[in-house]
């Protein structure tokens, strides 16, 4: 597994990454002259996989709801040394501010799930815009760093031209190779062993799973939590590591490498 125990040094490249890479992105930082040919490999498309023939594996997490399984989260990740993305919507920096401080503090990186997880259909692209917008700032504010580069689309929707939006503001469009589907619960017809087999069953170079933090209105709370530490152990046992998206950013500028 990935050792992330250096937590300090690890939110001090996040912060300098963030910043560098945001402005690179855009065409105003010093990163700017070698920008284009890092966003090749992860602009203009959605992100399924990581760019990598390496056997890694990158644990990200979705909150939007609540904090709930939080602790239980941060101990298996920190027990085994892993490191994971979590993709915040605004309103939960806003609601659950301590937890957003907890995760960057805890040396985990930060990313943008919008505002306040609207349908894509519903929304033009002012409307997409200010959702990014206002979910940096309001992560910001919550966690004292800034977010990773990376926007997760709500409810998985992309098109092409929401992609071209996001990528303009300086974001890359991540999205997963699978979703556990642990938000779903019980209520759901899920279970915990389901949630882990779907997760072992994705595994391949450079997969990005996506599992979700808090407890859903409708099915009550996840089993991503209790999942996690058996995902991560069975990932080990087939030869794979950890590791997390800002690991594919350029120290030097920021940028998806």
């Amino acid at each position: 597994m990935t050792d992330h125990r250096a937590k300090p040094d690890r939110r001090r490249f996040l912060t300098a990454a963030t910043a560098a890479g945001t402005l690179a992105f855009l065409g105003l930082g010093p990163g700017a002259p070698a920008a284009a040919a890092a966003r090749r490999s992860l602009l203009g498309h959605e992100v399924r996989r990581l760019p990598t023939e390496e056997h890694v594996l990158a644990v990200t997490f979705n909150a939007a709801w609540n904090d709930d399984g939080l602790p239980e989260v941060l101990t298996a990740l920190e027990r085994r040394g892993a490191g994971a993305t979590f993709f915040l919507t605004g309103r939960f920096a806003e609601q659950y501010p301590a937890a957003a401080r907890t995760l960057a503090d805890a040396g985990h990186g930060l990313a943008n799930h919008s505002y306040d997880h609207p349908p894509l259909a519903g929304l033009t692209a002012d409307g997409l815009r200010e959702q990014v917008r206002r979910a940096d700032r309001a992560i910001r504010a919550a966690a004292g760093t800034g977010p990773l580069p990376f926007y997760r689309f709500p409810y998985g929707e992309t098109t092409p031209e929401a992609i071209e939006v996001v990528n303009a503001l300086g974001h890359a469009d991540v999205e997963f190779t699978q979703d556990t589907n642990g938000y779903l619960g019980t209520v759901g017809g899920m279970a915990v062993p389901k949630a882990v087999e779907r997760a072992v069953a994705a595994l391949v170079p450079g997969a990005i799973l996506q599992l979700h933090l808090g407890s859903s209105p409708s099915n009550g709370p996840g089993l991503d939590p209790a999942a996690l530490p058996l995902i991560l152990d069975a990932a080990e046992e087939r030869g794979y590591r950890v590791t997390t998206l800002d690991a594919f950013l350029d120290p030097a500028t920021g940028l998806p490498g």
